[in-house]
């Protein structure tokens, strides 16, 4: 085999082995064979190329060509001209499945599924032009080290999404492919490398101008990389939180503090930004329903319990079906079901990716890009789709099961036992032995989980409460049945795994409880309905709801038993949060009084029961920004743009609610509003005052009426923070940012866009805070030196 030929085949495995450190983040792992036949082709295209022997230009387009029908072929048969040329169709179709692979991915945790072709040509797509800049430099340029960057970029992107203790593997898996294709890159130009890492000859009679072996030269320019690799991040500065840190924000882990269990509560990092002391409007309702009390709205349902978190399983989404949707999963004809209609007009504030509506629907009329996922039987937007100011008509199924039915219900299948009764191996004894304890004496799983009901709603001794502080990590539950304080997620997630201990097959749905009747006869849906409640799945019946939460929502006519003793309220009697004369005002909590109100004293629901997708998400869409960057400039870094982000989700992130955290909160989110508008090109004037600042991005930014109005709020809230004798938080102060921002991007051209984002620049701050630590080493260094100096000569 040639040298050439050689190098192509290592290059080859180099990109495949660093590729590798993606197989976590999607499941099943299989697109990776797709891509090492694709990534074979175009390596033999650029071989035989050179082998002719074609100009590098030609070869580079031959390989990049060939590429673009391969993609074709797989990707966009259909659109393509003739099955086989791309034309605009066909390119037209690649942007929509980047666009939908993107927004699919964003829905789901990691591992993503890897049914959607969008997912898959970001993947091998991503691959493929990796594959291309590394054979372009090791193999056509014959220069195996800069082709490390692709490699270590590839590498990156991946270990910055990954959420697994694995990353040392993938890391030395790439590592391996990289110093193999060092070798590979001929034995004059590894022994230029010998003689610098090579070290004096063994003997005095070696040859002094002879380099070392290659392979003993590889090795240790081999340690050498991977000491610098290891060594250097240390040396780096800070960077905390945001998109790489999946353990802030109250999600995975943390303190619990403030009312989360965030061992158990995915959705607990959206407390802060809507968790508001006067509640707010964000769903009216117009219904021909007779029972408002089972009025709930379900936005999606969590069944995948790891012992860390609750979330979606990974499932696959379809079509919005037309006309009627398909009979509920278990749901049996001999069970008594009324249709009813719902209109449901959303707040112009309120963007939710989940569409809100009763379970289980029968139908839906909605406008806009909406796909189907039909296990949950919820809708989700499509190409950024979302429910602001969005007015939609749902038919929905209002069930009547009765008690002996339920009772007398058979045991659902295998699979779906084994489905939703799964629990992590670090769940605490004690949560499978009080629910045994609680449940003693019940004769079926129906009384089982009535049994368990009670005990959170009425005899338990449990307290409803949003500000409580139970721990973290996996003996999160353990600490809430002991502590028996919490909201409603706490007591759906603790029910839901307690049902699952006993073998019955359960799962938490999260959305909108009955809202409040107001006098023309709308309902009104607020902020402090978000809620969460536990599903139970009897065959014959389906999913059905069940609400241990005391003080909230409704309890269930199915769960009134007729055994002596029962202690379940009257599902008729409202709870003590319903309001039961209409109003036409905002709901308001008739537990906090107006003193506690002017104290901001008051306790109120969280919201963090409502899932919005977006910020909090794994962003892999800086894979694609990196492999397309990489086809028309090579050396655009993607660091730039990795750190902007993390920067921008700290700062707009959760913060405290204290004084304390009012400075560096308002700071914090005027500096990333200053950023953004240097990354858009208005230069930052460091001498001027906050209004001189915020007046010339205004000016500058040509803002319409709103955006200028959010951008001197922000400014009002800085001064008040530096100058107030105790400054406190300014509310909303985030969305004015995100406003102002969304204002300047508008204004700005695309070639400014696409600046900002992949090169920005308010991202050479990483290199002035490098500086920083540089010169203190230096001086460190040099303070040093002396001492070891003076040692030396004292030992001579």
């Amino acid at each position: 085999m040639s040298g050439r030929a050689r190098l192509a085949l290592c290059a080859w495995a180099a990109t495949l082995m660093a590729a590798c450190a993606l197989l976590p983040l999607v499941d099943p792992a299989t697109w990776i064979l797709q891509a090492a036949v694709l990534l074979a082709v175009q390596s033999g295209v650029g071989a035989v190329a050179r082998r002719v022997p074609l100009a590098r230009p030609l070869t580079i387009a031959a390989q990049a060509l060939v590429t673009l029908v391969l993609l074709t072929l797989v990707f966009a048969r259909k659109q393509a001209i003739a099955g086989l040329v791309p034309g605009p169709r066909a390119f037209q179709h690649f942007a929509d499945l980047l666009q939908q692979g993107g927004d699919d991915i964003a829905r789901y945790a990691i591992p993503a599924p890897l049914e959607s072709d969008g997912i898959r040509l970001m993947l091998v797509g991503g691959v493929l032009v990796i594959g291309l800049l590394v054979d372009t430099l090791a193999v056509s340029f014959r220069s195996a080290a800069p082709a490390g960057l692709p490699l270590l970029a590839l590498y990156s992107v991946a270990a910055g999404l990954s959420e697994g203790s694995a990353d040392w593997l993938w890391f030395l898996v790439a590592a391996a492919g990289y110093l193999m294709l060092l070798l590979a890159e001929g034995r004059d130009r590894l022994s230029q490398w010998g003689r610098v890492f090579g070290g004096s000859p063994r003997s005095p009679g070696a040859d002094q101008g002879r380099a070392l072996a290659p392979v003993r030269t590889g090795r240790r320019i081999g340690a050498f990389a991977l000491g610098v690799a290891l060594v250097v991040p240390l040396a780096l500065p800070a960077m905390d939180g945001g998109l790489l840190d999946g353990a802030r924000g109250g999600v995975g882990s943390g303190t619990g503090g403030g009312g989360t269990i965030s061992a158990v509560n995915p959705l607990v990092s959206l407390r802060d930004s809507l968790n508001v002391n006067e509640d707010r409007e964000v769903l009216t309702l117009q219904t021909d329903s007779e029972s408002l009390s089972d009025l709930y709205l379900r936005i999606v349902s969590l069944d995948d319990f790891d012992g860390t978190t609750w979330k979606p399983s990974k499932r696959h989404i379809t079509a919005v079906p037309d006309g009627t949707f398909p009979t509920p999963a278990g749901l049996g004809p001999d069970i008594r079901r009324t249709e009813i209609r719902t209109l449901i007009s959303a707040a112009d504030d309120f963007a939710q990716d989940w569409l809100p509506m009763p379970y289980p629907p029968s139908g839906v009329r909605v406008a806009g890009n909406w796909r189907y996922e039909p296990v949950g039987m919820t809708l989700v937007g499509d190409h950024g789709q979302n429910t602001r100011g969005l007015t939609y008509e749902v038919r929905s199924l209002s069930l009547q099961p009765t008690a002996q039915q339920l009772a007398a219900a058979p045991q659902a299948s295998a699979a779906l036992r084994r489905e939703y009764t799964k629990l992590p191996d670090s769940l605490p004894d004690v949560v499978s032995r009080t629910a045994r304890e609680v449940t003693a004496g019940a004769a079926n799983p129906y009384e089982q989980a009535v049994k368990l009901q009670e005990y959170f709603a009425v005899n338990g001794g449990f307290e409803y409460d949003t500000q409580v502080d139970i721990g973290s990590g996996s003996e999160a539950i353990a600490r809430f049945l002991k502590e028996k304080e919490g909201f409603c997620v706490h007591f759906s997630f603790a029910m839901a795994a307690m049902a699952r201990s006993l073998g019955i097959p359960a799962r938490v749905a999260v959305g909108f409880a009955p809202g409040s009747p107001q006098a023309d006869g709308s309902v009104s849906v607020g902020l402090r309905d978000a809620h969460a409640w536990p599903e139970v799945y009897f065959e014959g019946v389906g999913w059905t709801r069940f609400e241990p939460t005391p003080t909230r929502g409704s309890t269930p006519a199915y769960t009134i038993t007729d055994r002596p003793g029962s202690t379940v309220p009257d599902p008729a009697l409202p709870s003590r949060n319903s309001r039961t004369e209409p109003s036409a005002a905002p709901s308001e909590s008739d537990v906090c009084s107006p003193q506690d109100k002017k104290l901001d004293a008051c306790a109120t629901e969280s919201a963090a029961a409502v899932p919005v997708t977006g910020g909090d998400g794994p962003k892999w869409y800086a894979l694609l920004g990196w492999a397309l960057a990489g086809l028309v400039v090579l050396l655009i870094p993607l660091a730039p743009m990795l750190w902007r982000l993390r920067v921008r989700a700290v700062r707009l992130g959760a913060h405290g609610r204290g004084e304390a955290d009012a400075g560096p909160h308002t700071l914090a989110v005027w500096q990333e509003l200053m950023d953004t508008a240097w990354d858009l090109g208005i230069l930052p004037e460091e001498s001027q005052t906050t209004r001189r600042a915020a007046a010339r991005v205004v000016r500058l930014g040509r803002l319409d009426a709103a955006a200028a109005a959010a951008v001197h709020r922000g400014a009002d809230a800085v001064e008040q923070v530096l100058y107030a004798p105790r400054p406190r938080l300014t509310a909303g102060l985030t969305e004015d940012v995100r406003l102002a921002t969304a204002g300047l991007r508008a204004t700005a051209g695309r070639a400014k866009r696409w600046r900002a984002r992949l090169a920005p620049r308010s991202a050479v701050r990483v290199a002035w805070a490098v500086s920083v630590r540089w010169t203190a080493l230096k001086r460190r260094a040099a303070t040093a030196r002396p001492v070891w100096r003076r040692t030396s000569d004292q030992q001579g």
